[in-house]
């Protein structure tokens, strides 16, 4: 990385740059989670030639040299915004648009093959953004489940669910209980994992759709440090002139830390064990822990990560 070649804050207007202290701050900071996500993919065999590279979920920007793999529940909103202004929509068009983003940005970025990817990163910076699988989960939980819109697919499946997973004396929840309770909803999630059924792209495991021990990442953001991450992000870019540090949530209601420990204290050890099973490889490639999670269940039990 040659220092002189980014802009940085001059210290006269609120233009978003990091200082030159502050870019190689951040910067150590991704070599380093690119050397740890090397490290994990060698460890757990995951850059082999028998795994599978998928491409469905990237978007190439080849005008200004940006490789983005979507991530669902991890500032995907944020950055589909982005690319669909990179992609030479207007901020006025998106702005009042009721069409959805990701259908705005299939008609300027096509599906991928893995070989047009690799191409790409011969003169582009590609990334992807991070978050907490039992974050990400608990925010899809509370976006897609408890806040589905009426009619919804999503508010269809709520009612599968809870006409299969609530008991029989709970069959008449009460009125804020119209939709599963976590419990229910993970307990959906486990058995479609078990049953070998295509997950919803909302909490579907992100190694699964990103396979990011098949393509060099130059940028790994995580959710946890997002507003530095994604300011280096677009100095390392030169995307200061078109995109801003913006934060666009499309979701509802709230995701504190709070929300999520009460979300997560109505589980089982079982459960959780299940949910660490299903997202071993995001937590292991991105040096995630569960444990906290298990002592907010009050069990003890097997220690990972």
């Amino acid at each position: 990385m040659f220092i002189q070649h980014f802009v940085f804050e001059n210290g006269t207007r609120d233009d978003g740059l990091l200082s030159r202290e502050k870019f190689l701050e951040v910067g150590a900071r991704m070599d380093s989670r690119r050397e740890f996500l090397r490290s994990e993919c060698s460890r757990l065999g995951l850059d082999g030639s028998s795994q599978k590279a998928y491409a469905w979920e990237y978007l190439i920007n080849r005008q200004y040299h940006v490789i983005w793999c979507n991530i669902f529940k991890a500032a995907s909103t944020s950055w589909m915004y982005n690319f669909n202004l990179m992609a030479n929509y207007s901020a006025a068009f998106l702005n009042r648009t009721k069409e959805v983003p990701l259908e705005l940005a299939r008609k300027r970025y096509a599906r991928p093959t893995v070989e047009m990817i690799r191409k790409a990163q011969g003169d582009s910076i590609t990334f992807l953004i991070v978050r907490h699988p039992l974050e990400r989960l608990a925010s899809a939980y509370n976006d897609k489940i408890v806040h589905a819109w009426p009619k919804s697919f999503h508010d269809k499946m709520g009612r599968r669910i809870i006409k299969k997973y609530r008991k029989a004396s709970e069959s008449k929840p009460a009125p804020m209980e119209r939709y599963p309770v976590f419990e229910e909803f993970v307990s959906y999630v486990l058995d479609e994992t078990k049953a070998k059924r295509t997950l919803d792209m909302h909490w579907t495991p992100y190694t699964s759709f990103c396979t990011p021990c098949k393509f060099n990442f130059d940028v790994i953001l995580k959710f946890e440090t997002l507003d530095e991450d994604q300011r280096f992000l677009i100095q390392m870019s030169r995307l200061q002139d078109i995109v801003r540090p913006e934060w666009r949530n499309s979701g509802k209601g709230t995701n504190t830390l709070h929300n999520i420990n009460h979300l997560y204290s109505r589980l089982s050890k079982s459960q959780l064990d299940g949910l660490y099973n299903l997202y071993r490889f995001d937590f292991q490639l991105f040096n995630y822990t569960i444990q906290n999670y298990y002592d907010i269940i009050h069990s003890e039990g097997t220690t990972y990560g």
